[in-house]
């Protein structure tokens, strides 16, 4: 499709797509949306920065204008799930900016806030209500919302919300939906997992599939520097101070490590922020403000409060910490290059997260480029043959996810070099330190 109207969407809302600067779908709108609009369930495949949450949100007001009805007390006609709560917050100013020109009502349901104001949200109905699981299903077992109701049902990151352990409570929630619904489903990737879920919620759904998985991979500039561990903030300072890194986030396995990361790069002239399930929701909200507009340079992010960080601009994406879970690294590193942007990946790998290292490489079918020509390069983290940690008794805790980041030396250079070298050990410090997850 070469405009929205050419798609069949109502005026109010390419009205505020207008406004909103929206000139040509994307390929998961295009794709989408008119099937969509006919009412079928949809199994979508997309990474996140692809357009989806227009791809659903559009022709879901659409709907709405077309069939216009008070929704019932307490409830809601369409439900959307998403992991975390800033990304439930961030399609709900999505819902409200499409639907400005038009009479409506959301609600956004999460936890880290008092429940109050979501109660009282959702006494008289909403159309649309964003929700995370956990507080969703507490609200609904107090008797505060009502979910039999629905009528279009929204899984937004099936698979983050299944890394995230989500999964007893997403059937929690789809045992009390109503039989007849429209549902739609967008994961970024396609493991087994989602497949059976998909199996399970759709019915002779339409599947919408705009890119491979790999593609994100593949236009993002990847590198990898074997460091001890104890050299890690000097190695990260190296590659945050420099002019290229314009906006980037780093990456942590644990928030302890995470709020150590961002004390150390602001006592060392460099804007910092850390964001996790510690703390406030104001906070975060506070942290993220400031990611945007620019007066934070480096958001220190563990992987589950990372969910909502939907900034075009991010530069740069540094893995302080490597991922557990190899799914995760596609994900960290698609924090940049969207929307058609270049985008650095780079990651700090000591000995012992060596072997996660291979396990991405294994998952993305490449090697990532080793840059050996710094001053805290490690032959023993590079050549090491330790077998991978454990984190919280078990193969990652649900914060132990994830890895990308921002090479700052540019494009074929080596990243700029502080004078000081490090020293040769730090392996078992790493092992002292990696004994919770985030």
């Amino acid at each position: 499709m070469s405009s929205f109207q050419a798609l069949g969407l109502a005026a109010p809302i390419l009205q505020a797509l207008d406004e909103e600067g929206y000139t040509t779908p994307t390929p998961i709108q295009a794709g989408a949306i008119p099937h969509l609009l006919k009412g079928k369930d949809l199994l979508g495949l997309a990474q996140t920065g692809t357009g989806k949450t227009a791809a659903f949100a559009l022709p879901i007001l659409n709907y709405l204008l077309e069939h216009p009805r008070r929704a019932a007390p307490r409830g809601a006609r369409v439900l959307v799930l998403a992991p975390t709560r800033e990304l439930v917050a961030q399609i709900g100013d999505n819902f409200a900016a499409y639907a400005r020109h038009m009479k409506f009502s959301h609600a956004v349901i999460f936890g880290g806030v008092g429940q109050n104001r979501q109660v009282e949200a959702m006494k008289r109905g909403v159309d649309v209500m964003v929700a995370a699981p956990g507080r969703l299903l507490d609200l609904v077992g107090q008797g505060h919302i009502d979910l039999s109701t629905l009528e279009i049902v929204v899984l937004d990151e099936a698979d983050r919300m299944l890394d995230m352990g989500f999964v007893h409570d997403i059937r929690r929630i789809v045992a009390r939906l109503p039989e007849k619904r429209q549902t739609l489903l967008f994961s970024a990737t396609m493991p087994p997992s989602i497949r059976d879920l998909a199996h399970s919620l759709l019915k002779d759904p339409e599947t919408v599939q705009v890119t491979p998985e790999s593609s994100t991979v593949d236009r993002i500039r990847q590198a990898v520097l074997f460091v001890d561990s104890a050299q890690k903030k000097e190695a990260l300072m190296m590659l945050v101070n420099n002019d290229r890194v314009v906006r980037a986030v780093v990456f942590t396995l644990m928030k302890h490590e995470a709020n150590k990361v961002a004390e150390f790069l602001n006592k060392s002239g460099i804007t910092a922020a850390a964001i996790h399930g510690n703390k406030s929701q104001g906070a975060r909200e506070r942290a993220m403000q400031g990611f945007r507009d620019g007066s934070i340079r480096v958001l220190v992010a563990t992987d589950i409060a990372a969910r909502g960080i939907d900034v075009d601009e991010v530069s740069h994406v540094f893995n302080y910490d490597l991922p557990n879970v190899p799914e995760a690294y596609v994900h960290r590193i698609g924090r940049t290059a969207r929307a058609g942007r270049e985008g650095w990946a780079v990651s700090l790998c000591d000995a012992e997260q060596r072997a996660w290292l291979r396990e991405i490489e294994k998952r993305i079918s490449k090697a990532v480029p080793v840059i050996t020509d710094h001053p805290y390069h490690s032959a023993d983290a590079q050549n090491s043959t330790l077998p991978p940690p454990v984190l919280g008794g078990g193969r990652g805790g649900r914060g132990g996810r994830g890895g990308g980041g921002g090479h700052a030396g540019g494009r074929g250079r080596s990243p700029r070099s502080p004078s000081s070298r490090p020293t040769a050990s730090g392996q078992a410090a790493s092992r002292n330190r990696r004994r919770r997850s985030s």
